[in-house]
């Protein structure tokens, strides 16, 4: 993989997905602003990119998928504040959270290409986010998630109570919240947090497999599915339909959907180019 960040995130496209790879195993894959913003910036990438149908995001190593920010981290040297100010004004920690992790999260949710997570590992706070985020999830039977900010007398960042309730509903995700207990991979398929968890040895191959079948489908098509999901909770029926017809209406007007309907006419399997 080519390296990235001082080699702290790895990307590769293979066979028309994108595999971004947090690579700090010796900080818990914990990630830095340079990081962050890497993972940001080839998200972004991906949309417009025809070379790239679908994405995975994982982490190296056997422990830590994403043990959210690195506290360690060095911050950005602050702007220059007038004599007198205070070191932190009120906003700031908003601004950072606005323009940090969050921005993140919406890359990840608004990327027009399928995002699969390979959770290799534990995924705390805003590593736990992360797998929220992505449109699909596979775990390894060793991996755990942990909603850890009541540990730290903080509440959740990168949108998890936007997400959580969503995916478990309001019951579980205040008690994931209140108390910031470990999940296990197990567990997080059953409460609808993960689609598929295998063996650790098998993560790869699944997630491969998984992401191969994506980048091989009718793209946009993909994309505005996801886009139709992903704002149904936030909108009413008739909003909703509006967005249905409007977004059907573009699909038809693609190439994956003409060969759709010339492949089954001719009674033989498409051949979907992405576009």
């Amino acid at each position: 993989m080519s390296p990235d960040r001082a080699g702290e995130l790895l990307s590769e496209i293979e066979r028309q997905v994108l595999w971004i790879t947090i690579n700090r195993p010796d900080a818990g894959n914990a990630i830095t602003p340079d990081v962050r913003n890497g993972i940001i910036e080839l998200l972004e990438g991906a949309n417009a990119s025809l070379d790239v149908r679908a994405v995975v995001i994982t982490a190296t190593g056997s422990k830590h998928f994403c043990t959210g920010a690195d506290l360690r981290a060095g911050r950005p040297t602050p702007a220059p504040k007038p004599e007198g100010a205070p070191d932190r004004i009120g906003g700031d920690a908003a601004r950072m959270i606005r323009t940090g992790i969050q921005r993140l999260t919406a890359a990840i949710l608004d990327c027009e290409k399928p995002v699969i997570a390979a959770v290799n590992g534990t995924a705390a706070g805003g590593g736990a986010q992360i797998v929220l985020a992505c449109d699909l999830a596979i775990a390894a039977d060793t991996a755990r998630l942990i909603q850890v900010f009541v540990r730290r007398g903080l509440i959740p960042d990168g949108g998890g109570a936007y997400l959580l309730p969503r995916l478990v509903g309001m019951k579980k995700a205040k008690e994931l919240v209140f108390f910031g207990d470990d999940v296990s991979a197990v567990e997080a398929e059953r409460l609808g947090l993960l689609n598929k968890v295998v063996p650790a040895a098998e993560l790869e191959a699944t997630a491969r497999e998984w992401a191969e079948r994506l980048a091989s489908g009718p793209t946009k098509t993909i994309g505005f599915a996801k886009r139709l999901l992903n704002q149904s909770p936030d909108v009413d029926r008739a909003t909703s339909f509006a967005q249905e017809a409007l977004l059907v209406e573009l699909v038809t007007q693609t190439g994956d959907s003409a060969e759709g309907v010339a492949s089954f006419v001719e009674r033989r399997p498409p051949e979907f180019k992405g576009w």
